[in-house]
């Protein structure tokens, strides 16, 4: 019996149903405060365990919360503007199992890539190139 990839299953009961976006969009305003409360703790358990910028993910919990929960994602595209945000939106969007993987050689990227992932329209990587990334993709 193999261990689980994700160490916090169980831990975080609202985290544990969802799988992709689509879950958030039938919560109450009081189930995405848990969400977010569990979003946060989750991101800050896989960063200790992998390094990365934490501080650019935990100032966007409930934002990351509220786009996916209000927007129909991946065909609503959310654009990051430094891509260390995005580690909260990796969790949301079936990344979960990986997050621990992070930065790590074969593992996610410490950005939004679009090979990655349906759910990273941009490959965003350090800031200020998600003006012209939103720009370009609506002409």
């Amino acid at each position: 019996n193999a261990p689980s990839p994700i160490p916090t299953l169980g831990r975080f009961p609202a985290l544990d149903r969802v799988r992709v976006p689509a879950d958030l969009r039938n919560l109450s305003v009081e189930q995405l405060k848990q969400l977010a409360d569990e979003l946060r703790a989750e991101t800050v358990d896989a960063v200790s365990t992998t390094g990365g910028h934490l501080g650019a993910s935990l100032g966007v919990v409930e934002l990351t919360v509220a786009l996916h929960a209000v927007f129909d994602t991946p065909d609503d595209r959310v654009i990051w503007d430094v891509g260390h945000q995005a580690y909260p939106h990796k969790i949301l969007t079936g990344r979960r199992e990986r997050i621990r993987t992070l930065r790590q050689p074969g593992g996610l990227s410490g950005f939004t890539r679009r090979a990655e992932s349906e759910y990273d329209p941009f490959g965003a990587a350090h800031s200020s190139t998600s003006i012209s990334a939103g720009l370009g993709m609506a002409v």
